[in-house]
């Protein structure tokens, strides 16, 4: 078995291909996010990677619409995401493949 803490990941990241990993490898990145209400977002996109998003608690917009927890969207490459936190949320998010880099802000 092997054991380990969110707090030692960077950003929530805790598999992926990156340093540290749980579970280093390129195929896909998971990571546990948790935002507080109102938290500064910058619109962003992916040139390579799909997004998974899960809100598992919390109420956001998502590209303005207002969802909560159970709902859940996929980004595809070049999609631009574009979130606003309304309630201190946390997220389950998992990309495809992984690329640490891919990620430009708009």
């Amino acid at each position: 078995m092997i054991e380990s803490n969110i707090k030692n990941y960077k950003g929530g990241w805790f598999v992926g291909d990156f340093n540290p990993s749980l579970f280093k490898n390129p195929f896909f990145e998971v990571a546990h996010h948790n935002h507080k209400k109102e938290c500064e977002t910058f619109p962003h996109t992916h040139k390579v990677t799909t997004e998974l998003n899960y809100i598992v608690s919390g109420e956001l917009k998502v590209n303005g619409k207002v969802m909560g927890a159970g709902d859940m969207w996929i980004y595809e490459p070049n999609e631009i995401s574009n979130v606003e936190f309304l309630e201190d949320s946390d997220l389950i998010v998992v990309r495809w493949p992984s690329i640490p880099s891919d990620k430009y802000i708009v």
